[in-house]
């Protein structure tokens, strides 16, 4: 990264995480305590504001009032905005990127409201020099839910959760970093996708996938034990291991 120039955050918090219910019957997933006291996105902004970022928007839905309390007193030197987008119970994440792509501005790493990540995790996209950076993590085996990877080298040659087992390699962890001609390539392909039939129904995610297919996008390597997902309470159960593990 060039020094003094400060990478932005936008973080999908749109959704209400019916999967973990009855813990978000009246709280976004986003507020769902990972720690006594600690909500998953207050993790989330003092991990990001340890890796030098300083500036967040979170794009809420479900509940916007109150995440948007939630940020009011942010952590020190960060500034957050919030963006709301009103079509979270009918559309799927593609609708909170469109929403947020001038938040995004020419540098800015974008992640998943349900991802879970030390300090460390967001400094390796800090420092990622390409115009596209996915962040990617190794293990045994992969599920039907992960969102899977496929590589050429270092560079991502697709993602998605349909891939075949023979072809995976890694999975993305929901975080990714996108700057200069990277940003401007991801921008104009989110703002096509938005005028498909089917956007409703489309992740973000596939619009990497295309990006990729077509070259030019980058992955960062993160261990396995820097970050976690929370879908289901089992996963729940799972981040409150890792966070013990991390703060130790």
């Amino acid at each position: 990264m060039t020094e003094g120039v400060r990478v932005k955050a936008v973080v999908l918090s749109a959704g209400q995480g019916k999967r973990l219910l009855p813990l978000t019957r009246d709280v976004p997933k986003a507020l769902v305590e990972v720690a006594p006291g600690v909500r998953l996105l207050d993790w989330q902004l003092r991990q990001l504001g340890a890796a030098g970022v300083n500036e967040v928007t979170v794009v809420t839905g479900f509940a916007a009032g109150a995440v948007e309390e939630a940020v009011s007193d942010p952590p020190a030197g960060m500034r957050v905005n919030t963006r709301y987008n009103p079509f979270c119970s009918v559309a799927d994440n593609l609708s909170s990127v469109w929403l947020a792509l001038d938040a995004l501005g020419d540098d800015a790493i974008l992640l998943n409201g349900d991802t879970l990540f030390t300090a460390d995790v967001a400094a390796t996209l800090v420092a990622a020099e390409a115009p596209a950076s996915v962040a990617i993590s190794r293990k045994d085996g992969y599920d039907g839910d992960d969102m899977k990877v496929e590589l050429d080298g270092t560079r991502l040659a697709a993602v998605g959760k349909q891939l075949p087992a023979e072809r995976v390699h890694a999975e993305s962890i929901g975080m990714m970093r996108f700057q200069g001609g990277g940003m401007t390539r991801f921008r104009d392909a989110v703002r096509a996708a938005m005028r498909r039939e089917d956007a409703l129904r489309v992740w973000y995610l596939s619009v990497v996938d295309t990006l990729a297919r077509q070259g030019g996008v980058e992955t960062v390597e993160v261990p396995a034990h820097a970050w976690c997902e929370v879908d289901f309470p089992a996963d729940l159960d799972a981040a409150r291991d890792h966070l013990s593990r991390w703060v130790s």
